[in-house]
């Protein structure tokens, strides 16, 4: 808790200077830091729940006696995402 704690802090400092250099007035600046981060916690809400729906569909198709195919699925899923982000990098240097 303490390391989320100075983590936040850290960026919410960050986030202060970068509306106090875009030349905010000084009685703008926390609402403006406030509706940021606002809107970050929603967007990152929405991902998780955007997140849960396959894996909610993936566990009810599981426990009504999926294929045996469905319980190595998310291992490829993930082997794929990783290599493909990898090569992706690799290619970018």
């Amino acid at each position: 808790a303490a390391m989320a704690l100075a983590f936040g802090l850290l960026h919410g400092l960050g986030f202060a200077s970068a509306l106090a250099e875009a030349g905010l007035p000084v009685g703008q600046r926390a609402l403006s830091l406030l509706a940021f981060n606002l809107g970050v916690e929603a967007g990152q809400l929405v991902w998780v729940l955007l997140c849960l729906l396959p894996w909610s569909l993936y566990r009810r198709a599981l426990a009504a006696g999926g294929r045996a195919w469905l319980r190595v699925a998310p291992g490829y899923v993930i082997g794929c995402s990783a290599a493909a982000l990898t090569l992706s990098r690799l290619w970018d240097v």
